[in-house]
């Protein structure tokens, strides 16, 4: 099966990323759709991975950038029956290392896929990094 990756951001199916980030991901089940919404509008970038044959959207990146520096990559997925088959790095690429911040530094917040992350250049945090950690999550 042949897959598109592609960080048009009109092209993002938000019911598929609505669907899988407020059932499957760990990290951001607390938001509504609302929330969700806001954070797509207000996004530096979207790729999103499609099947070329149905057009589906398999897998989704998001990341907020001051544009000149610095990105936070969030949201990363690949459907399960797809995962394993390279749809994660090749949204990493594009998102990463074919985007405007390939020289930019990156963060992300992860308990996952750690080995994959490494491969795009992502490390535990050295001395100059500090986290203040979010509020817990309202409902």
């Amino acid at each position: 099966m042949e897959i598109e990756i592609d960080d048009s951001p009109a092209r993002i199916q938000r019911d598929v990323v609505w669907a899988w980030l407020s059932s499957a991901a760990y990290w951001g089940r607390w938001r509504d759709r609302a929330t969700l919404e806001a954070q797509l509008d207000a996004a530096w970038r979207l790729v999103g991975a499609y099947r070329s044959d149905t057009g589906a959207q398999i897998g989704f990146a998001r990341a907020a950038s001051d544009g000149a520096s610095f990105a936070y990559l969030a949201d990363v997925f690949v459907l399960d029956e797809h995962q394993g088959t390279g749809v994660g790095r090749g949204i990493l690429r594009r998102m990463i290392d074919e985007g405007p911040g390939r020289d930019f530094r990156w963060s992300l917040f992860t308990r996952d896929a750690h080995s994959l992350y490494a491969e795009f250049g992502f490390a535990a945090p050295d001395e100059t990094a500090m986290v203040r950690p979010a509020a817990p999550a309202r409902r």
